[in-house]
């Protein structure tokens, strides 16, 4: 048995606290992603990593050894670093003859492989190439997908929801203005992806809202499509199934119409009206014959029933 898939039952209070951020969740932790360098990267393709670490930072996991390792031919390895990081997503770097600049980038699902797409970089600009103002650490970014293919394409419908996922960030409930502060940038067309990130600049507009700019900030990557292992549809589903305590209770007597309005149903018993008490004037009083009348009907029923 592996030592990670042993149960293991905590000494201290920063064990049993340590395994507790492990244990399944309703609402789950911050996807982290681990950066991978293959056992036989170039400096171009090992920048790339370090680049991509700079913009996920700090929900990120750097490894700067190399590792000898082959994704689409033993998954094993990157496994067991999934579960040794906790780590759910990850980019694997590596060069050769055959796949040149290569990058692997993938999820993992109950700390096994999901899919994973790999890409062929074609054009980098570095990070440190563009002579321009960074982002802080930990900033959220906007993300903009340019192209039919992501729509049409199963491989590239996957990849777009791969990227979302890898670049996201954390999930929250308000957005402030200042806080967008940067784009990440997809386009497909002809056959490849263009990969640009740009800093935000809010500049004076003579009004309330701002007039935005956008500066290039790096990385700048060009690249092609390759080899793909996407999961069945079956277990696709299952990894994207919602628990019954976060999905939202269904209201009773409640619709909404085109335009958003709501309308609620009511259920009352019967009223009579006749004793429905209402204000007294002299107009709503009954003349003489109207009284004599009903109290003839009265007596009719009365005599009736004897």
């Amino acid at each position: 048995m592996d030592a990670l898939d042993r149960v293991v039952k905590p000494k201290t209070k920063r064990a049993k606290r340590f395994l507790e951020k492990r244990e399944p969740k309703l609402s789950e932790n911050i996807k982290n992603a681990m950066l991978i360098k293959g056992g036989n990267a170039n400096s171009a393709v090992t920048q790339v990593l370090r680049d991509v670490y700079a913009l996920k930072k700090p929900y990120g996991v750097l490894y700067k050894k190399k590792n000898i390792t082959r994704p689409f031919e033993d998954q094993t390895s990157l496994e067991f670093f999934s579960k040794k990081s906790d780590c759910s997503l990850f980019m694997f770097g590596s060069h050769n003859k055959k796949r040149p600049n290569n990058l692997v980038i993938g999820r993992m699902y109950d700390y096994h492989v999901l899919d994973m797409i790999e890409l062929g970089i074609e054009k980098f600009v570095s990070l440190k190439d563009i002579k321009n103002s960074k982002c802080p650490e930990g900033t959220k970014p906007m993300l903009i997908f340019a192209g039919n293919d992501f729509d049409v394409t199963e491989d590239y419908r996957r990849l777009k929801s791969l990227l979302i996922d890898f670049f996201r960030g954390p999930t929250v409930s308000n957005i402030r203005l200042a806080g967008l502060e940067y784009v990440l940038h997809f386009t497909a067309l002809n056959g490849k992806i263009y990969f640009r990130s740009y800093k935000l600049l809010l500049k004076k507009s003579g009004c309330r809202t701002p007039r935005i700019e956008l500066e290039e900030m790096g990385p700048s990557l060009d690249l092609v499509l390759r080899r793909t292992h996407l999961a069945s549809d079956d277990l696709y589903k299952l990894s994207m199934k919602m628990p019954k305590a976060l999905k939202p209770k269904k209201k009773k007597n409640i619709s909404h119409d085109t335009f958003g309005t709501t309308y609620g149903r009511i259920h009352m018993q019967k009223q009579d009206l006749s004793k429905l008490q209402t204000r007294k004037m002299k107009g709503l009083k009954k003349r003489p014959v109207e009284r004599i009348t009903e109290d003839l009907e009265r007596k009719s029923k009365r005599i009736k029933k004897n």
